[in-house]
């Protein structure tokens, strides 16, 4: 993944942990909880992306996250930068964006919306690869039978992410 479009970040904390921000000039590109699987590199060290607190985008981004988990907000109105991801993930990231708030689908289901219906676990590779946890909303992918599974940012976090939007697993299974 190449990182050389101008990017920006910024933190904030939230009822589930610290949350990392990034934006781009063309919108909001990342959104990783501290310690999620496939966390940047340019978020800390020597090659870090500029620190930008007061960013229009950042800012907005942090309050309506605030906001969706404390339940004061049911959905996201940010420009998204998806254009990191290869055209699967891309493809991939657009379908998660078209599952409803307090509905669940399988990586199954997520390849046939994609017309992929083969490539079952290619779409569970490229929702894991999700950089906008809970904006683009894979924590809405359940495994097999509706089972709990696969959570960059963790399984306790899906889970509540899940319970926020009504999920419980009995309506699941």
């Amino acid at each position: 993944m190449s990182h050389t479009i101008p990017t920006v970040q910024s933190r904030t904390d939230t009822p589930l942990g610290t949350v990392w921000l990034a934006a781009t000039p063309a919108g909001l590109c990342g959104l990783w909880f501290d310690g999620q699987r496939h966390l940047p590199g340019q978020l800390t060290g020597p090659t870090a992306w500029p620190e930008a607190p007061q960013h229009p985008v950042l800012r907005a981004a942090a309050l309506q996250v605030q906001q969706y988990l404390q339940g004061a907000r049911t959905h996201f109105d940010l420009p998204l930068d998806l254009a990191r991801g290869t055209a699967f993930q891309q493809a991939v990231w657009q379908a998660l964006l078209r599952i409803p708030r307090g509905q669940t689908c399988s990586y199954g289901a997520l390849a046939r919306a994609i017309a992929r219906p083969a490539a079952v676990r290619a779409v569970g590779a490229a929702v894991g690869r999700n950089p906008l946890s809970v904006v683009v909303p894979c924590h809405r992918v359940l495994g097999q039978g509706g089972a709990l599974t696969g959570y960059a940012g963790g399984l306790e976090r899906k889970a509540a992410l899940l319970h926020l939007e009504g999920w419980s697993e009995r309506a699941a299974a």
